[in-house]
């Protein structure tokens, strides 16, 4: 069986589980970057989860300001560094974090959104936004994890935007993201379904 493309990937329908395809601009960077399978299907497992996170976060809380647009191209191209250090695809390390900004900028991705690929994993270093906020829970929840101390700063946003009690906030967020991380073993599956290496 041939490998398949980035593009493919990406972007064909899926159904074990369903996943949205990536942007297209996310798309194009990924092939431009000879991206691993292995790579590809995890950011768009991630995206998928993001999207998930943006739609909830403007249904139930309409007041909190981010850019959606940017938390799901972040989501989508976050690891986009590990194209460059493709041995933390499947251990520890965090160079792929600063490599994936500098691909993303020497790509002409704005910095703004090149930053997510730096920032997902430190969500407490001063200046963080919603939207790094959004893209580090993504990055933790499609797997099932959960982390308490970056929920807390996100429910903490979601209590600052409409006023209301942050354990309010908490019971909401925490019934989102059991109910996320319910498909956390199929999305897993399916990321392990493609190889770490192109073929």
């Amino acid at each position: 069986m041939a490998a398949m493309s980035t593009v493919s990937i990406a972007t064909d329908a899926t159904d074990a589980p369903p996943l949205r395809p990536l942007p297209e601009r996310a798309t194009e960077l990924l092939a431009r970057a000879d991206a691993p399978p292995r790579l590809v299907a995890h950011l768009r497992a991630v995206h998928d989860v993001a999207a998930q996170l943006v739609d909830w976060a403007q249904r139930h809380c309409p007041g909190l300001e981010f850019d959606a647009h940017a938390v799901l191209f972040g989501a989508a191209t976050h690891d986009i560094g590990k194209a460059v250090h493709p041995a933390e695809l499947s251990g520890p390390g965090a160079r792929h974090e600063e490599a994936g900004r500098e691909l993303l900028l020497d790509h002409g991705v704005e910095p703004g959104l090149a930053r997510f690929a730096g920032t997902h994993a430190s969500w407490t270093s001063p200046g963080i936004g919603t939207e790094d906020l959004l893209v580090s829970l993504a990055d933790k929840v499609w797997k099932g994890k959960r982390v308490p101390e970056l929920e807390d700063l996100v429910v903490a946003r979601l209590a600052d935007a409409d006023g209301r009690e942050v354990w309010e906030w908490f019971m909401e967020l925490d019934e989102t993201l059991t109910r996320i991380g319910e498909e956390a073993d199929r999305r897993l599956a399916y990321q392990m379904s493609h190889p770490l290496a192109r073929r």
